[in-house]
């Protein structure tokens, strides 16, 4: 482990002189992105939670650019609100530092590594060094024939918090859309409440201390996206009343 971290650190500085090609990366992606104005879809969540039981849970969710969202759900449910419909220019926004550390032309995929921006979370820390010593690295996979992100990866060192894998299907020959996206965490049990509530807390809480193996576990939260409507139009009204969503 320590030794795939020097690695990563030498490949780090060895194309630290690549911003004008990540910058172009980043604007290929977004441009991908913004292909889609609107959509509805039917979201299937699964959650595999040590000691927490949900049944397997469906949303119809809303979305208009730029960040409308209306997500619709009856009961308890449980949905992470990290990385699912933000834009790829609006999540390198929270990163700096960022680096390409890996450039595979076989798989036309590139890494791009970055440090998260504390001011960017919506997190209260308990004081200001806890801000400062609260420095997770992000690993994006983006897949340069079709301009996607592929998977995200957030980490303190070499030990992963979480991690969003992504697979797409093209709709109507023009508009790339997830069609499963599964998240693999690894956290305190005693702060797994806070981060499906807040996200980025709970970790933030948890410091940098996630060396003993008996306080962390692993869950997984797997999501089915189906019948898509794609730049159908959705008026503004559909956006006016708070999301039914309970989380």
């Amino acid at each position: 482990m320590i030794k795939q971290f020097l690695v990563l650190t030498f490949l780090s500085f060895l194309f630290s002189n690549n911003s004008p090609k990540i910058d172009r990366i980043i604007k290929k992606a977004n441009k991908q992105y913004n292909l889609v104005r609107d959509f509805e879809t039917t979201m299937s969540v699964n959650l595999k939670v040590p000691g927490f039981r949900m049944p397997k849970k469906s949303y119809k969710v809303y979305y208009k650019t730029p960040n409308k969202i209306k997500i619709k759900t009856k009961g308890f449910g449980v949905l992470p609100k990290t990385g699912l419909f933000t834009s790829p220019k609006d999540n390198f926004d929270n990163l700096k530092n960022l680096n390409l550390v890996l450039e595979n032309n076989d798989s036309n995929c590139v890494l791009i590594s970055g440090n998260v921006i504390p001011d960017s979370l919506k997190a209260q820390f308990p004081n200001e060094y806890a801000k400062l010593s609260f420095n997770p690295f992000v690993d994006v996979i983006v897949d340069t024939s079709r301009w996607l992100i592929q998977s995200v990866t957030t980490r303190i060192d070499t030990v992963k918090l979480f991690e969003i894998k992504n697979l797409f299907q093209k709709f109507d020959k023009k508009y790339y859309m997830p069609i499963e996206s599964k998240i693999e965490y690894y956290i305190k049990d005693a702060k797994l409440a806070n981060w499906l509530n807040n996200d980025f807390n709970g970790m933030m809480k948890m410091g940098n201390k996630l060396d003993a193996p008996n306080d962390v576990v692993q869950g997984t939260i797997k999501i089915l996206y189906d019948n898509y409507k794609i730049n159908s139009g959705i008026p503004d009204r559909v956006f006016n009343d708070r999301p039914e969503l309970n989380d």
